[in-house]
């Protein structure tokens, strides 16, 4: 997301950062002493070394933050350095500088998570915290994972998602999120991180589709993408067994290639859609996560106007409802598909994803009330009636 200045400055900020905190605040409000927390996963401040730019983001997310918990993990422009710990040759362009000689001290030292998560630097810096860890939230069991420390089958942190992953009563928590920095599904052009998404395929999907893995919240690339349940890039009808994956890394950060058509190709998008993208959208803003028993919903909120972007819902049962009229996915299965001109009211309950990496959840509980349009009110995105 980043954080912005009031005053002009030599490092590069991020001013739609000042929209989405508006936004969340608004939601935030809303629910009053509802449950709800805000889910950052990486990128957080853009700091890259320079502390300043630390204080200015809090300053920024205080409002927020003094309010509901502020989780976190880790990302790469908080991390990654030339001499990290773990670096194997498959990554030697995946990891490089993007911390800008934080190391992760800084994450590390300003943030406590859950968990006893912890990695060596192999330098007299503080070993870096906070990297994975996971907990229960009304109807969701949360999961943050680290993409920019080891993952692969055998290490501590493979060992740790397994465990974690089959020690979930579903009975409890029926929906499962994980939620990481760079992601394992996107149709953006990373070429260059192909072999860190390979690894991911081969080491970590066969975890989340085992244990059944409802939803996996990613950043790192500046857009909202959501894919269909997948598998192996294969769609399937519901979420047991096939998560469906969302990108949701457009909180702030405005450096980003677009998916619009070129001006000598106006038919051909620059990263072509494939079937199991559902949904792309360049719009800044966030996502919010609701969860009942029954269903949880993923909505993408826009910066520009406050409303629903996109939307879908995972049922208890297992079915997957869409907001798109029509959905046509790789393996031939359809997705259960609703009216996307329906509404809904932002039942309390757990979740709300701030998206970029930003989240939040809303606790079980109560319908969230319409405010006249003065200043301390605010217009629900979408309602339902239960």
């Amino acid at each position: 997301m980043g954080a912005s200045t009031p005053y002009a400055t030599f490092m590069r900020t991020q001013d739609e950062s000042i929209s989405t905190m508006k936004w969340i605040l608004r939601d935030i409000e809303a629910i009053g002493d509802k449950h709800a927390f805000v889910s950052h996963i990486g990128d957080i401040s853009y700091a890259r070394g320079y502390s300043w730019l630390w204080d200015h983001f809090f300053t920024q997310v205080e409002p927020v933050a003094s309010k509901v918990p502020y989780h976190v993990c880790i990302g790469n422009h908080e991390y990654d350095w030339p001499l990290q710990p773990w670096k194997p040759d498959w990554a030697n362009a995946v990891y490089g500088t993007d911390g800008g000689g934080e190391c992760g001290v800084p994450y590390s030292l300003k943030f406590n998570m859950p968990g006893n998560s912890s990695d060596s630097t192999g330098t007299r810096a503080p070993s870096t915290r906070n990297l994975y860890y996971s907990f229960d939230t009304g109807a969701v069991h949360f999961v943050y994972i680290s993409t920019e420390t080891n993952f692969v089958a055998g290490s501590s942190q493979y060992n740790f998602i397994k465990q974690d992953l089959e020690s979930v009563d579903r009975s409890k928590t029926p929906f499962v999120v994980v939620q990481g920095h760079r992601p394992m599904y996107t149709t953006s052009n990373e070429n260059r991180e192909a072999p860190m998404r390979n690894k991911m395929l081969e080491h970590l999907e066969p975890l989340f589709t085992k244990y059944n893995v409802t939803l996996a919240l990613w950043g790192h690339v500046h857009r909202y993408e959501r894919f269909c349940p997948v598998n192996n890039f294969i769609c399937g009808s519901t979420w047991k067994g096939f998560p469906v994956h969302a990108v949701i890394g457009m909180a702030g950060q405005d450096w980003q290639n677009t998916w619009e058509p070129r001006s000598d190709h106006p038919n051909d998008p620059i990263f072509p859609q494939p079937a199991r993208s559902m949904f792309r959208g360049g719009e800044f803003g966030y996502t919010k996560l609701v969860a009942t028993k029954e269903k949880l919903t993923l909505t993408y909120v826009g910066n520009h106007d406050g409303k629903m972007h996109d939307m879908v819902e995972f049922l208890a049962s297992g079915e997957v409802l869409s907001g798109d009229d029509s959905i046509s996915v790789d393996a031939g299965a359809r997705i259960g598909v609703v009216d996307s001109t329906f509404s809904w009211y932002v039942k309390g309950a757990s979740v709300l994803v701030l998206g970029a990496f930003v989240g939040y959840i809303l606790g079980y509980a109560s319908h969230s009330r319409k405010q006249n349009g003065n200043k301390a009110s605010w217009t629900p995105v979408k309602s339902e009636d239960i």
